[in-house]
């Protein structure tokens, strides 16, 4: 069944340990205003530590993922009201992007049509990425006289080569899905009639997995890739010991699946988590 967020702009829906959260603006091609932002906020809250989700997917109502930023409501309405009100709009938009980077769970952005601007915040924020072959990416600030703001800078050259970043945000191009997963910014692009397929099948997988592991892993990949090579050696082997003792028995069960019943195989697939010690 699906349900709303307080002011109606977020749905969701949660079937088999998938949490389906949908921008619910279509109207506005989802565009990111200050209400769907605190909105946001409150779905995260209220999906984060509920059994019966796994695994959060982050896709858009109608024809548009998100076309970034409400340029009425969060720009010029926040504007109008002085630098208060322009900092809080802020706040709330860093502030749930920075909440899914660090999800509890594996996240999952399903990229269904326009990602313009502000929506590379959302879309970096989520581990993984599919997008439809005929989806629109775009840094178009340049062509209405700003920058990329909202993190957009950072995230294109985190994703992407250097020459291809600035490529994308000095010319207010856009860029097809399958573009879009040549230069990093996706991991897929797929029709859009295969691409709800595609991320359940990858969802399913995630499902599977020991989510103690999981947690630790993604916050790892984000993690290291800004330390050194020492300080990053250092800093998995406190995640590994700090993983242990949320679930030290998840992992001395796959070993034991492994070596005294050959039930499965590592590099071949993921241990029953299900399965306790008979």
């Amino acid at each position: 069944m699906t349900e709303l967020s307080s002011n109606g702009v977020v749905a969701y829906d949660v079937e088999g340990g998938i949490a389906w959260v949908r921008f619910n603006r279509p109207d506005k091609r989802n565009a990111m205003s200050p209400t769907l932002n605190r909105d946001m906020m409150e779905v995260l809250d209220t999906l984060e530590h509920r059994d019966d989700v796994g695994v959060l997917v982050l896709g858009g109502e109608g024809k548009a993922w998100t076309a970034g930023m409400d340029l009425k409501e969060y720009f010029r309405e926040t504007e109008a009201q002085g630098l208060g009100s322009t900092r809080q709009a802020q706040r709330e938009s860093y502030g749930w992007w920075r909440r899914l980077r660090w999800y509890q769970k594996p996240t999952i952005a399903m990229v269904n049509g326009w990602c313009f601007g502000g929506g590379y915040g959302p879309l970096f924020a989520c581990d993984l990425a599919f997008a439809a072959e005929d989806a629109q990416f775009g840094l178009s600030e340049i062509n209405w006289g700003i920058l990329p703001g909202g993190g957009a800078t950072k995230i294109a050259v985190e994703l992407m080569s250097f020459r291809k970043a600035m490529y994308h945000a000095l010319m207010g191009e856009n860029i097809d899905g399958r573009t879009a997963a040549e230069w990093g910014l996706v991991n897929e692009a797929l029709p859009l009639d295969a691409l709800k397929d595609r991320v359940t099948e990858v969802a399913k997988v995630l499902l599977a997995k020991n989510p103690v592991a999981l947690k630790g892993t993604k916050d790892a990949i984000r993690r290291v890739s800004e330390m050194t090579y020492d300080n990053a050696e250092d800093y998995l082997v406190r995640a590994q010991e700090a993983a242990n003792s949320y679930d030290n028995e998840g992992r001395k069960e796959g070993i034991r699946q492994f070596i005294d019943e050959k039930s499965y195989k590592p590099g071949l697939g993921a241990y029953d988590k299900e399965r306790s010690r008979s």
